[in-house]
C-alpha cells in the first residue's frame, strides 16, 4: 500500500486506527472521575500491541498507574479481571476488539459486579451498562462501506479510492451506572457527549 490517499492494487475501504484513541480513552475516563489512580486495561493480546503502547504512554503523561488485563478468550474475563483488583484497580479501559465487542453485555456486567467506572470503543457497551463508551459511529462506516461498494459495482477502481478513516465519533455516558457507582459527572463532560443514558 503506498498511501491512504492513494493505496493502489485493490486496496481500498475503511480504516480504523484503534491505537489512535487510546490515551482518548484514558483521559475521558479521568475527565469522568478525576480520583482515578489504577486503571485496569482489558486487553486481547491477539489485536497485536498498538493501542496497549498508546495507553501506556497516556498513563505516563496522566500520572496513572496500569495493570495489563490479559484476555485470550470471552471465557475468561472474570479470571482477567482479578489480578486487577488484587493490584487496586479501581477502572477499567475496554480495548477494542471482536470478542469486546461481541461481549459488551458480559464486560458491562463485570464492571457493574465490581462496581468499576470503564469505558470502550463500543455504543453497546454504555447501551449495556457500561459506564462510558467513545468510538467510531459505526453505523455510519456500514454506511460508507455501503457506498464503496457501489462505486465498485459501478465501475470505479479501487485504486482511485482513498482509504477513509473515521470523521463521526461518539461520547456516550451512562449516567444511570455513574450515578450507581457514586460518580458525579461534570457537567462540561455531559454536554461533549453525544447521548446521556438516564
Amino acid at each position: 500500500m503506498r498511501s491512504l490517499a492513494r493505496p493502489g492494487g485493490n486496496v481500498t475501504g475503511l480504516f480504523l486506527n484503534f491505537p489512535e484513541l487510546g490515551g482518548k480513552w484514558l483521559q475521558l475516563l479521568r475527565d469522568a472521575d478525576p480520583q482515578v489512580r489504577a486503571v485496569g486495561i482489558l486487553w486481547d493480546s491477539a489485536t497485536g500491541f498498538g493501542q496497549l503502547d498508546a495507553v501506556k504512554i497516556a498513563a505516563q503523561s496522566f500520572g496513572v498507574e496500569l495493570s495489563v488485563l490479559s484476555v485470550r478468550t470471552a471465557d475468561n474475563f472474570d479470571d482477567a479481571l482479578r489480578p486487577g483488583l488484587k493490584d487496586g484497580v479501581r477502572a477499567v479501559v475496554v480495548l477494542s476488539s471482536p470478542i469486546f465487542q461481541g461481549n459488551s453485555a458480559r464486560i458491562a456486567a463485570l464492571t457493574i459486579r465490581n462496581r468499576l467506572p470503564a469505558i470502550s470503543a463500543f455504543r453497546e457497551f454504555a447501551d449495556a451498562g457500561g459506564h462510558v463508551a467513545y468510538g467510531p459511529d459505526l453505523r455510519e462506516l456500514f454506511r460508507r462501506s455501503a457506498l464503496y461498494v457501489a462505486k465498485i459495482i459501478e465501475g470505479a477502481k479501487p485504486d482511485d479510492l482513498p482509504i477513509e478513516q473515521p470523521t463521526k465519533f461518539q461520547l456516550v455516558i451512562n449516567l444511570k451506572k455513574a450515578k450507581a457507582l457514586g460518580l458525579t459527572i461534570p457537567q462540561s463532560l455531559l454536554l461533549r457527549a453525544d447521548e446521556v443514558i438516564q
